[in-house]
Parts: structure tokens; sequence; C-alpha cells
């Protein structure tokens, strides 16, 4: 009989990931805060992504960005390059698939690494995360941290425990007092308005918690809250992250620091996660007709949205355009939003016949422009070349300015 193994996770976070590649990429931005997202000036633009020297200002993504500049007036301000993210996202998931069959990425910048069973491989988690670390440095410059548990959720918690360039490893057993460890405001998946009612209601430790009844909990804070705070104190064993990895379809999803209200910058979190996704597709060379988004409210509600269309995706309008209308229909307005994802499921290669477009708006030929760029980008790194389409999106959204500026 096959030896059954106790799961093993790693949770890898890219340290402040597009800031992080901005730097790699201009080296005199190294040392200085940098700024993804938005420039000074722009009406409505929000922070992407702070490297570590901004967060040092109390610079933070969803941010708007005058808030940043207010905080921050000598940063470095720059809307990014997702080709190139996507690009240099691809690899490191490629290294990590050198460790195991099982790699399930929630966005562009971290992913769970089911590494059980390959100790007589790679060594112990311990040694297989500083194996992917020295890789990860080797091959791109960029540091990652990991986190090690026996559960999805702990992992989650312990890769942001050290940050940047750590690991920490939660052993087997030990995850409540690890969870019982942590201050109240590193409960992963608590948002700021879930922490003001926990403190109203005079809980404001993770002992607190943890001394409180379920059905008590779910009298304080609702079924989906309360239960969800019984079982993060205990380790959340059965929260899984992601798809089924036997299901062909590619997903992208973010977990906000703060809940999002305001309609804009949730729509911009769509379109920067269906920009990663087309990119993705792109690489892959595949496609799908099948959209869906997932939205996780404030109150740890998740609700979700799928579309199946006659035609397949085309090109990265395309594709957030249909986000946004399946977000139409489905959002709660009255809610903030701690999660968005957005998946192409029962995908298939872009080379596979399909029916001709009966009318044809152009989106055939924006495709086809968009894959010559990815291609060219491909064989080129140097070029950064972006579709007309695209930059009238960014300058109806994030302003008219110039691609980068120094302040």
């Amino acid at each position: 009989m096959e030896k059954q193994f106790d799961k093993v996770y790693l949770h890898v976070d890219l340290d402040a990931f597009f800031a992080s590649v901005e730097q790699l990429d201009h080296p005199e931005y190294r040392g200085k805060p940098v700024i993804v997202g938005g420039l000074p000036g722009d009406r409505r633009s929000v922070v992407s992504t702070a490297s570590y020297e901004a967060r040092k200002y109390g610079v933070h993504s969803a941010m708007p960005t005058f808030k940043a500049v207010q905080l921050c007036p000598n940063g470095i301000y720059t809307r990014g390059n997702y080709k190139r993210y996507s690009e240099i996202s691809d690899k490191i998931m490629n290294i990590f698939g050198d460790f195991s069959p099982t790699v399930i990425q929630i966005s562009i910048d971290e992913a769970f690494i089911d590494i059980t069973g390959t100790e007589h491989i790679f060594g112990t988690p311990l040694e297989t995360a500083k194996k992917i670390k020295e890789r990860v440095r080797k091959e791109t410059g960029l540091t990652v941290s990991v986190g090690i548990a026996y559960t999805m959720y702990i992992a989650k918690i312990a890769s942001g425990y050290n940050k940047p360039d750590g690991i920490t490893l939660i052993p087997k057993g030990k995850e409540t007092d690890f969870m019982l460890s942590l201050p109240l405001d590193k409960l992963w998946g608590a948002g700021s308005k879930t922490l003001e009612r926990m403190k109203a209601c005079g809980i404001t430790t993770t002992k607190d918690i943890y001394k409180t009844s379920q059905p008590l909990l779910v009298t304080l804070f609702g079924e989906s809250t309360g239960t969800f705070l019984y079982n993060a104190v205990r380790g959340n064993k059965d929260m899984i992250f992601g798809d089924d990895p036997k299901n062909h379809s590619l997903s992208a999803e973010t977990t906000f620091i703060y809940d999002l209200t305001d309609l804009y910058v949730i729509e911009t979190a769509i379109m920067d996660l269906a920009n990663q996704l087309i990119w993705r597709m792109h690489a892959e060379n595949v496609r799908s007709r099948t959209i869906s988004i997932k939205i996780r409210y404030e109150d740890f509600k998740t609700v979700s949205i799928q579309e199946t269309s006659e035609n397949p995706v085309t090109n990265a309008d395309d594709l957030y355009e249909r986000c946004r209308r399946l977000l139409e229909k489905k959002y709660d307005r009255s809610k903030g939003i701690r999660l968005l994802g957005v998946c192409v499921s029962n995908v298939e290669k872009s080379s596979e016949p399909t029916q001709g477009f009966l009318f044809d708006f152009g989106d055939a030929k924006k495709a086809k422009v968009e894959q010559a760029i990815f291609n060219m980008e491909n064989k080129n790194p140097a070029l950064k070349l972006r579709k007309a389409r695209l930059i009238d999106i960014e300058r109806r959204n994030l302003g008219t300015k110039n691609d980068e500026t120094k302040n």
C-alpha cells in the first residue's frame, strides 16, 4: 500500500513584487521608495504596490495615489509594466514547478506549493524552502518569503511573518500556539471593520477569540464571520485556496489589506487581474470561453458568477469588459470587498479549430496586435510596446501623464 503523508504546504510570497521588479530593472531605484500604480496629479489612481522603503512612510496598496504623495512626496511613482511582471512571475512559477507537480498560483505574486512526500527528493520542508529561495534569487535577482505549515491558512500567514526574504516554519501540532501568539491585526482575513466590531465586543486578542464558543461568535458576528474566526485561531485546516489543480483553468486573485468600497478601485483591481491573466494565456497559447469572478466580502461571505460565451476571449480589453459586466451583476454595493478573483476555465489550445466570428467589431484585430506585441517583447524584453487601446484605458482611468515620473 502506498504510504500516506501529512499534507505539507509552502506559501511563497514575492516580496513587494511590482516595486521589486522596478528596482531590479532600474538600479537607480534601489534603496528608494517606489510606488507602482499611478502618478502624482492623477485624479483617481490608486497604489498597486509599494516598496518596503515606501511602506515606512505609511504607503500601502489600494491607497489613493494623492494620499501616497502626501505621505511620501519624494517617492518614485510609476504606472508599472504588467507584461514584464507577468514574464517574471511565470519564470518564478516554473521554478516552483520543479519542486512539486502541484503549484496553486493564487495571484501574480503568490502561490501555494504542495510538497507532500517530496522529502526523499529535496530534503526537509525547510531545506526545500531554502532551495527554492536560492533558485529564485539566482535566476531572477528577486527575494521571496516562505511560510511552511500543515494547513494552507497557517502557511499563508507564516509567509508574511518574517518579510522580506524570510522563512517561517510552523511545526505540526503548533498551529494553535502560533495563532494565539499573534496580535489581533495579524489575523489574516479579518478586515478593519471586523476588527472594530471585535474590539467593541471586548475581543482584543486572538486568545479572546479562542476562549469564545462558536455559537457565541456566530451570534455576535453572523454565521460566516463567526465560523471563520472560530476556525482561524485553530489553524483553519479546512480552508483550501485556489482551484482544483486538476481543473484546466487559469486564475488570479488578490486579498486586500483594507476592505474595498470604492467602485473605481474595485474595477481597477479587476483590470489588473484581467491583465495578469491575458498575458499568462498568451504565454501558454490558450484561449477560453468561460469567465468567472469571485468576490469575498468583509463578512467572509464568498460569491462567484460565471459566464460562458459563444466566442472565446480575444484580448485584454475583452477579458476586462466581461469581468466588469459580471461584477455589475453580482456585486453587493452595501459591503466592502476583501478578495477579488478572476478565472478562465475549460481552457484549450489556441491552435484548436474554432468557429469564426459572425460579426467582428475589431476584437480579432486587437487580438492579433496584442499577440504580435507579446511575441516581439518575448524575443526582445527591452521593448516596451503597448496597444493604443490600453493606453486609452490608462488615460481614462489613471490620468494622462507620462508613463513614469520622479518626485
